[in-house]
């Protein structure tokens, strides 16, 4: 199904907003894909998922343009002997991406099933909401990310697979938990969608050369005008978003978020039950 332009917009400013929120970007996405018909609930062919992960290339520059300095202590350390914490928080970064991995591969039938229910994905942003009072009924930490941490925030970000649970409300809330610093748990939950992104797009592109043949084909079929035209609107609009939600965090408010989930889900919940 070919895409608008203007559509592709929408949806690359929904992905913006949604993907550092704690709000669920791909809950938002799907959603929203149903409500501007680029998704038809039960239908036998579905918008192609590359559109979704050159969405998450946008938001992932917004990462890269945000974190640049902290990203370059990261890329320094592994030549730099006496910055030891840095490179371990690569080391942490690598752990926390295996239990996402792990579950996509024994659950990708429900994963890939998931979105085709927009009732599911609307209760799930609920869920969300319930995930982002979790910080409230635990005593704030002072830490950095160590190896629990970093497990933790992992498992978090693999039930984020799921459309309507936030990946962003789901591992800061872990790390909160766990003892880390509210602001090293969202800085943390930043860095680790790098790798996912990188993943995802490696896997898309390799599904997409098996589909046309070629490399060629494969991105002439992602990096096409509707398909960058999103993904620069989720990259402006991601990088606002990500001032926003550190600022959130740092004065302890993450469950303001809730309140959002709450609404849109059963609003959802509703709305795609009688249609």
């Amino acid at each position: 199904m070919e895409i608008e332009i203007w559509k592709a917009i929408v949806v690359g400013i929904v992905q913006g907003l949604a993907e550092f929120l704690p709000v669920s970007s791909s809950g938002h996405i799907v959603l929203t894909q149903y409500l501007l018909g680029i998704r038809v609930e039960g239908a036998s062919h579905q918008p192609d998922l590359s559109f979704e992960i050159i969405l998450h290339l946008g938001t992932l520059v917004s990462v890269l343009l945000f974190f640049r300095k902290s990203l370059w202590q990261l890329v320094q350390s592994l030549y730099t002997k006496e910055m030891a914490e840095e490179r371990m928080k690569i080391v942490y970064l690598g752990l926390a991406t295996v239990p996402a991995v792990i579950a996509a591969l024994l659950f990708k039938d429900l994963f890939d099933a998931a979105p085709g229910n927009p009732v599911l994905v609307s209760g799930l942003l609920v869920v969300t909401g319930l995930v982002l009072f979790i910080p409230r009924l635990v005593k704030g930490g002072q830490g950095a990310v160590g190896l629990k941490g970093a497990l933790m925030m992992g498992v978090g970000q693999a039930f984020a697979i799921l459309p309507g649970i936030s990946r962003s409300g789901s591992t800061i809330a872990a790390g909160l938990v766990s003892g880390v610093k509210a602001e090293k748990a969202a800085e943390f939950s930043f860095l680790m969608s790098i790798p996912a992104i990188a993943g995802g797009f490696v896997l898309t592109m390799k599904d997409k050369m098996e589909e046309t043949g070629s490399l060629s084909s494969a991105f002439e079929a992602c990096f096409n005008t509707p398909y960058i035209a999103g993904a620069i609107a989720a990259g402006v609009v991601g990088l606002l978003a990500i001032y926003l939600v550190m600022g959130a965090v740092k004065r302890g408010k993450l469950e303001y978020f809730s309140y959002y989930c709450f609404a849109a889900g059963i609003s959802g919940m509703l709305y795609f039950s009688l249609t």
